[in-house]
């Protein structure tokens, strides 16, 4: 049998962008829009051309962009009541944009029929019907949003049919059924879909929910149940309140679970919902479903155990389907498993049983009961299991080290002073910094400098500090953990220190930084000699 084929149109662009500190340039817009087309939407909506210059921008120069698979929509509402359709700036807007799809929102619900255009029920529908009509005429490809349908069904079932009825006659494309606010459950989706796709026989409808009531792919994969064959969303759910319906968790829905027919390429999942938070300035959400980086991540050890085994007894769906990965985590919930695993995984041969791999688990279990944590640093990890085995060489000792900082003409200055030896020869140095951190940092780097000057590539890309809650330690005694990320250019890694000390903590997790960096150039020297 023929599994339905599912439109899938996006609206991260104008609908995504309503979302709280969420924006995007011109340029940002035409990269997503070209990173979308690859990964096979079918409707791109760039924005609504009549509410501001950047959008006309956007039109203007999406046209000269080649695309390979998705159509541009356009998003406006119906003519305003004191102009006819020909006249209303709105559409004429719409119309110069030449955008071939144009998506138009009407009302659907009396309540703003009546209270936000203040016109009569009869009135509406004519807005709609002349509305559609106009760019059906100028060969526009038209989706009509039913703004607040499933509200305006439950007030006037009657009333939000014959909206429909309206960009239907006008030769509307698809009825696409809109949950503004957000707060259906699937069992309503369910009742009214199905009811519209029986009064509409043959007439695409589709389907546009918000996150409101936390039901929003739930929404449009239950739409789709029900005889939806057009489902909007945004990448991420990013969108106004609590987003919209999050396409990253409704294309695999449609594709994995029902066995509906998409065009979108599912490999690339992942990377488009990393690529959309990196240009909104958003932190990735790690428990995400599908895309998250903890969605096949493993913490206890039972599990991990049973997933080396067979991956089905924990995960619903394997990982790259979705262009994602398997990720084991240690910490002090982990089994022998765990650390045999992220050992592999690290390149480093521990053997199942042996006296090195229990030193590692109960050395970790240890640390972790002191604070640290190493989900986000494997580089302190990898150290740690080299110095478990004892198969560890420290490229450098640091002796001392003293950070002063000093108020100096209204301005705070900070300067540390270190001392380092390496193969005998002792190094003292000192430097200035913006704040302790920075002139540890930098005095470190100034000290080992003459010894190692491949440590010039690596810069900091990230600083956190998390104040942890420890018996009998409160306030400014309590402890923190320091996560560091560094990068040479090329890799990025983490690592993590622990103490009551923000400084000393801060100095453990950069020392550990440098000192991965150089055991990998001395391990990849060792590899080339051989």
């Amino acid at each position: 049998m023929n599994q339905p084929r599912i439109e899938l149109y996006d609206t991260t662009l104008r609908d995504g962008t309503q979302g709280e500190g969420v924006t995007f340039s011109v340029m940002d817009k035409i990269l997503i829009t070209k990173r979308l087309d690859a990964f096979k939407l079918d409707y791109i909506e760039g924005g609504w051309p009549g509410s501001n210059p950047k959008d006309v921008e956007f039109f203007e120069r999406i046209r000269d962009v080649p695309l390979t698979h998705a159509k541009i929509a356009a998003f406006g509402s119906t003519r305003h009541a004191k102009h006819t359709a020909a006249d209303d700036p709105n559409l004429q807007k719409l119309i110069a944009s030449q955008a071939p799809v144009i998506t138009m929102f009407g009302k659907a619900w009396l309540l703003h029929v009546k209270e936000a255009l203040r016109v009569s029920a009869e009135t509406n529908l004519a807005m709609i019907y002349d509305s559609i009509a106009l760019c059906v005429t100028h060969g526009r490809t038209v989706i009509f949003d039913a703004e607040h349908f499933f509200d305006g069904y439950t007030d006037d079932a009657v009333y939000a049919r014959a909206a429909l009825a309206a960009a239907m006659n006008a030769g509307a494309h698809c009825l696409c059924l809109c949950d503004t606010n957000g707060g259906m459950l699937p069992a309503r989706v369910q009742t009214i879909v199905a009811d519209i796709c029986a009064a509409f026989p043959g007439v695409r409808i589709g389907f546009h929910g918000h996150n409101d009531a936390a039901c929003g792919v739930a929404n449009a994969l239950t739409a789709v149940t029900a005889g939806a064959r057009h489902v909007q969303g945004t990448i991420n759910g990013i969108g106004e309140r609590c987003g919209n319906a999050d396409l990253t968790g409704i294309i695999p829905g449609l594709l994995l679970k029902m066995g509906c027919a998409v065009d979108a390429d599912l490999r690339q999942l992942t990377d488009v919902s990393r690529y959309i938070d990196e240009l909104c300035n958003i932190l990735p959400h790690k428990c995400q479903p599908y895309a998250g980086a903890s969605a096949f991540a493993h913490k206890g050890g039972i599990h991990v155990s049973a997933v080396q085994r067979d991956a089905r007894t924990y995960e619903h769906i394997p990982p790259e389907l979705v262009g994602n990965r398997r990720r084991v985590l240690v910490s002090e919930l982990s089994g022998q498993s765990n650390v045999l695993f992220k050992a592999k995984e690290l390149g480093i041969d521990l053997q199942s049983g042996s006296e090195a791999a229990k030193r590692v688990l109960e050395e970790i279990k240890q640390r972790e009961h002191e604070g640290y944590e190493y989900e986000a640093a494997d580089a302190s990890l990898e150290l740690l299991i080299h110095k478990a085995r004892g198969a560890f060489s420290p490229s450098f000792e640091v002796t001392a080290f003293r950070v002063i900082d000093e108020e100096k003409n209204g301005a705070v200055v900070s300067e540390a002073t270190i001392k380092v030896r390496v193969h005998g020869r002792e190094e003292h140095t000192a430097a200035e910094g913006d704040g302790p951190v920075h002139a540890l940092d930098g005095a470190l780097r100034k000290a080992l400098r003459p010894f190692f000057p491949a440590l010039e590539e690596i810069k900091l890309v990230d600083y956190k500090v998390r104040v942890l809650t420890v018996k009998g330690l409160a306030g400014t005694a309590s402890k923190v953990r320091v996560l560091v990320e560094s990068t040479d250019g090329t890799d990025i890694w983490g690592t993590v220190g622990v103490s009551t000390n923000v400084i000393e903590a801060s100095y453990e997790a950069l020392r550990d930084s440098l000192e991965y960096h150089l055991l990998r150039k001395r391990n990849a020297c060792e590899r080339a000699a051989q």
